[in-house]
């Protein structure tokens, strides 16, 4: 075999660094992996991931464009005996809640080979003298050595900085003694020995809350804190010798660190040095939930529901707790908008897409997915270390699902610096629509593509507001643009379940969606009368999408914090909705307009006058410190920094403030107030709208903004400017509007940030037997069962209907 003249310049290449992503799995065009009997190429100068296969040759592709001509080929499969232990203990140091990596080298075989693609401009040269080279080899280890960009990005995500707080800080010890040595002790109030909870005020030790997996608990913890306002608890058997553990701070009703914790437990006799970590921490067990929380794939008799495979019919993989973008995913995918968009065109994108790394290309990983959703490519039973699944495995008597396809690259760009989605907690399924909407929309303007095709379009729709003044009875008419219709599921208790559980009422859809368009009385400063009036403000469609989404807020403010509800929204006979009474008519003849809000419009409010001078000495103009000040409390002068920093390169940042007509001079909210509800987790600029809508109330501040989902708390701009042409808004006011269920995102769990969703898709396959509702669960997609179907429906969070 001829020597190849390039191992020089290979020898020459470094190692990849640790920030750098080594996408080694699976090429970042497609989902072809190391698993793939040509495996993948590892381009070693960007570490980029390219297939080999003769229809898609991703890795030439890239060897053309970017003249990255060294890579590194690499194939596994399982081992035979390949066993993973459930069990596995974590690390002890616990600063950061993350994820361990898991040991691939234990359950697979490698294989490596550098090829020279100078050498084999078709299909690269492999190189088997190159590992003799000792650079060589040390660049080979640094690829398969270091964290590939999937598991990069999921621990980069599950990692959540804990912090104290100033119960921790400023803990007050009662006098005690020692408490009972691990294995003897037991909760103050009841037999368990597990789960259980060190008060660190006093010594108590209570039990936990029941947790998943089958973890006893009568919540006796929580019970003693009720009882003695004692705020900080450490859990037993997550302690650690570097002195870190389970905290929980009642107060703050989060978890938290005692930077004091060794100090805090020898008061009770117990040294941290001597400690050995014995059960799961909090965060293992609510991935471990995630993980395994399930709906049920059996029908009403017992039996398993049937797997499916085929193209559309490819499950996607659960990343830990991305169960609520795939749901999202597969809904998408399934409208004839998102298909036509990017699965057609993928390899003619691939071919001709500008960037160097499709990994930092939304357009190259909504392909992606396209592809592996649609294609049927991935979508075969899953393989065994023996091999390849039967065919027909999925007939047997236990059923064989997918592997389905891993959204890693997706879920990692488009969560980028977004506080919630850049994380691998659990998230709203319809906040995250609305967000991977934005990101579409913003990256089609940023390339140059025209709107009216982008698939995001067949969502948009204008909500026409009409407000009347109850004296002067002239109006006002504006249209803002939507994407969802939020509407409220009125809880009515009905009574007790068997098992002593609240059951509700059943409300008919057509009755929500009469709520979102009665009429209701507002105070308002009428620009005509002068004077606070009492005025009517009414919602209509002006114009219908082409998909429309209705998402069912069935939510409860317990303790401030959302509880979700099972109540049973019924929808029309055969899943058709008529919504022709619910177009808008615009100024209609007879009626007189309200003058333009700034003849009345209130001066600008008074800004803190010193906030204003630590700002300006700061060097930043006036009136971008003045909404700054605006945006975050009108007092706060580090908060209106940090708010700056964050929206320098807003487009309207030097634009003037427009004063707010009508709004009745509201005063500005306090930033006591604001930083409330940002705790809970909205923006201020949110939490600010909506203590100025509610008269500065937080309690009915926290409805409104709960009503308004899709509100950013931007101001809106004058009335002069608002006229907002239908024609610029999108959709259609054309008649009959009339629409079918194509698809409903269920969700199981107290809150729409934990437990589970799914989605029913309605699926007209003839492999399936013609028109057919099939569950997306993950990786697991079955033929639903249809008295299932009929009840979920009543339960779901999220429809989708298709005009037709």
């Amino acid at each position: 075999m001829t020597t190849c003249s390039h191992l020089t310049e290979i020898a020459r290449l470094q190692p990849p660094k640790l920030s750098q992503s080594v996408h080694r799995e699976e090429c970042t065009q497609c989902f072809d992996n190391q698993d793939h009997p040509l495996g993948i190429d590892v381009c070693l100068v960007c570490f980029n991931g390219g297939c080999l296969s003769q229809e898609r040759h991703h890795a030439r592709t890239h060897v053309q464009k970017t003249g990255h001509a060294f890579t590194l080929n690499v194939k596994r499969k399982l081992k035979p005996s390949a066993n993973r232990s459930e069990d596995e203990e974590p690390p002890a140091k616990m600063k950061k809640l993350a994820i361990v990596e898991e040991r691939e080298e234990d359950k697979y075989e490698y294989r490596t080979a550098v090829k020279c693609w100078k050498c084999d401009l078709q299909n690269g040269a492999e190189l088997p003298e190159a590992s003799a080279d000792p650079r060589v080899k040390l660049l080979i280890d640094g690829v398969m050595q270091s964290m590939s960009s999937a598991r990069q990005s999921e621990v980069k995500a599950w990692e959540e900085e804990i912090t104290p707080c100033e119960h921790t800080l400023t803990l007050q010890q009662l006098a005690t003694g020692t408490i009972p040595a691990s294995g003897l002790a037991h909760c103050t109030k009841c037999d368990l020995k597990e789960n259980l909870w060190l008060c660190l005020t006093c010594g108590s030790l209570g039990c936990g809350r029941q947790q998943f997996g089958g973890i006893g608990g009568n919540g006796h913890g929580l019970q003693h804190f009720e009882e003695t306002l004692h705020p900080v608890s450490v859990k037993l058997g997550t302690i650690t010798p570097e002195g870190n553990a389970d905290i929980y701070c009642y107060l703050c009703n989060d978890a938290r660190t005692d930077p004091d914790l060794a100090t805090h437990l020898a008061a009770f006799g117990i040294n941290v040095q001597t400690q050995k970590k014995t059960e799961k921490s909090m965060t293992e067990l609510q991935i471990e939930q995630n993980l395994k929380f399930d709906f049920s794939l059996t029908d009403e008799s017992g039996n398993a529901l049937e797997p499916v495979f085929g193209p559309g019919l490819t499950g996607l993989s659960n990343l830990g707790n991305s169960c609520y973008m795939a749901s999202v995913m597969q809904t998408l995918f399934a409208l004839p908008a998102f298909r036509e968009r990017y699965y057609p065109a993928a390899d003619a994108h691939w071919d001709a897409c500008p960037e160097t790394l499709p990994a930092e290309c939304v357009d190259c990983q909504m392909h992606k997915i396209a592809d592996g959703l649609l294609s049927g490519r991935y979508s075969r039973p899953r393989a065994t270390p023996e091999g390849p699944a039967s065919p027909a495995a999925e007939a047997s008597a236990t059923p064989v699902f997918q592997d389905g396809v891993r959204p890693g690259s997706l879920k990692a760009l488009v969560g980028r610096g977004h506080a919630e989605f850049a994380t691998m907690r659990q998230q709203d399924a319809e906040e995250f629509l609305a967000h991977l909407i934005s990101v579409l929309r913003r990256h089609a303007r940023r390339v140059g593509a025209d709107p009216v095709h982008e698939p995001t379009e067949v969502f948009a729709f204008g909500m026409e507001q009409r407000l009347e003044c109850s004296e002067c009875r002239r109006v006002r008419y504006r249209v803002d643009p939507m994407d969802a219709l939020s509407v409220p599921v009125p809880a009515k208790e009905k009574g007790k379940d068997a098992e002593g559980k609240t059951t509700w009422e059943e409300v008919l859809l057509e009755e929500s969606i009469d709520m979102v368009t009665s009429p209701e009385a507002l105070e308002y400063t009428c620009p005509a009368c002068q004077k606070k009036v009492i005025a009517t403000k009414r919602s209509r469609f002006a114009t219908f999408p082409q998909v429309l989404v209705i998402h069912a807020r069935k939510f409860q403010l317990v303790n401030w914090v959302p509880s979700k509800l099972d109540i049973p929204l019924i929808l029309p006979p055969g899943d058709e909705l008529e919504l022709d009474k619910y177009l808008g008519k615009g100024l209609q003849p007879g009626e007189a307009e309200l003058p333009d809000d700034k003849a009345a419009a209130p001066e600008l409010p008074q800004f803190d006058e010193l906030a204003m001078a630590q700002l300006e000495a700061m060097g930043f103009p006036t009136i971008r410190c003045q909404k700054a000040l605006l945006a975050t409390g009108n007092s706060n002068a580090e908060a209106a920094m940090e708010w700056l920093f964050a929206h320098m390169e807003d487009p309207d940042i030097d634009t003037p403030i427009q004063p707010q007509g009508g709004s009745g001079g509201a005063p500005e909210p306090s930033a006591d107030q604001i930083s409330m509800l940002a705790d809970m987790g909205f923006t201020h600029a949110q939490a600010r709208k909506a203590l100025r809508e509610t008269g500065g109330d937080p309690e009915r501040a926290v409805e409104w903004l709960f009503s308004h989902p899709g509100d950013t708390g931007e101001d809106a701009p004058p009335a002069g400017a608002s006229e907002t042409k239908t024609s610029d808004i999108g959709g259609s006011a054309a008649l009959p509007a009339k629409f079918r269920l194509k698809a409903f995102i269920s969700h199981k769990g107290p809150s729409v940030h934990s437990g589970h969703y799914v989605a029913h898709i309605r699926v007209d396959d003839p492999a399936l037997g013609g028109e057919s509702w099939v569950l997306f669960n993950d990786e697991k997609v079955v033929k639903a069962d249809a008295e299932s179907v009929r009840e979920l429906k009543k339960l779901a969070y999220l429809y989708v209907f298709e005009r037709v």
